[in-house]
């Protein structure tokens, strides 16, 4: 008999449900319980500004891309970024680093034929940028490091 894969618990919310079912403009998916016991939902709109680990991650996880927030470091300096004035706050306000190719030299995420990585900035408010990246792959895998790189977590 052959084995079956468990789905992921995600949801269309019946509000703003897009016509198109692979891209809907709302998504929830279960989290974690709080300490209520209660489960916790957490709602990702196509169209949302989203900077913190948990959103961006479930945003590229629902989405298969980075939310419109994110600019790559090409086009940002392009617009007047420099990242060594730590000023994309000020060039392009509400805006984060991603996108950027993640090479993974030290081999310490895993590696499959045609697998790339790319890598965003998480947590960003202002000035220069920190330790915290996403680094996600054109199959699927969601990594977090809060290090820069040093270690990883496996999201999705």
């Amino acid at each position: 008999m052959p084995s079956q894969k468990s789905m992921p618990d995600v949801y269309i919310t019946s509000q703003e449900v897009s016509t198109d079912v692979t891209t809907p403009d709302v998504m929830t998916q279960k989290r974690s319980s709080d300490s209520s016991g209660q489960k916790k939902k957490l709602a990702i709109e196509a169209s949302g500004h989203y900077t913190s680990k948990e959103d961006v991650a479930l945003y590229i996880h629902t989405y298969k891309k980075l939310p419109q927030n994110y600019i790559t470091k090409q086009k940002a300096q392009e617009k007047g970024w420099d990242s060594k004035a730590g000023n994309l706050d000020k060039v392009l306000p509400g805006m984060s680093i991603g996108g950027s190719a993640f090479g993974n030299y030290e081999g310490q995420l895993p590696k499959a034929k045609g697998r790339k990585y790319y890598e965003c900035d998480i947590d960003y408010t202002g000035g220069y940028r920190n330790e915290k990246r996403l680094i996600y792959s054109n199959d699927g895998l969601v990594f977090y490091t809060q290090d820069h790189y040093k270690t990883f977590e496996q999201l999705y």
